[in-house]
């Protein structure tokens, strides 16, 4: 495994509203200002072989409502199922609101997070659940510290978005190369 600023990355991404891709874009501008290039799709538009192709796959996922799949992430069920990630590595973002629906905070992220693990891939991004107010989280360990990746509350906590996303890809680049350098 080399450096992360050889590995090929995909940014993989779900949205209803555009808001999983702008904090795509957002993690694609700070990756490349490291040096990192990353190639930015829609999970519409991907295959198996897209998903099974990166190195890192850094995928983005919308909670809707009660604990719901994002539409485009559920449609592709069946290949994430089918998907071979050993060797790979990926880690996750996820987008929800802690107060409008703080029983099923980032579901979908922890959803996400047991197909790519049956899948084979070496998790990396656990983000602290300090700082955010829910009652429960499929996206979140056994003792409710960390989630399965970087959460993010554009509705409730939009302000500390960009400072979370910039600690989160400094934390997944200094992984990744961790990882590598193994």
């Amino acid at each position: 495994m080399s450096s992360l600023g050889q590995a090929s990355v995909g940014i993989i991404y779900g949205t209803d509203t555009g808001n999983t891709e702008e904090v795509g874009e957002k993690i694609s501008q700070l990756l490349t200002d490291a040096g990192v290039v990353a190639e930015m799709l829609n999970v519409t538009d991907v295959s198996a072989d897209d998903l099974e192709r990166f190195d890192l796959a850094i995928m983005g996922i919308p909670t809707w409502d009660f604990g719901g799949i994002q539409a485009d992430w559920e449609d592709i069920a069946d290949t994430l199922s089918n998907l071979n990630l050993s060797g790979k590595v990926v880690a996750l973002y996820g987008l929800g609101d802690q107060f409008g629906y703080g029983d099923f905070f980032l579901d979908a992220m922890g959803w996400l997070k047991e197909y790519v693990e049956k899948a084979g891939a070496r998790l990396i991004g656990y983000w602290p659940t300090e700082g955010y107010e829910f009652e429960a989280s499929r996206a979140v360990n056994e003792d409710n510290t960390l989630f399965c990746g970087l959460a993010i509350d554009e509705d409730q906590q939009f302000e500390l978005s960009d400072s979370r996303i910039e600690t989160w890809v400094a934390q997944i680049i200094s992984e990744y190369d961790a990882l590598a350098a193994a």
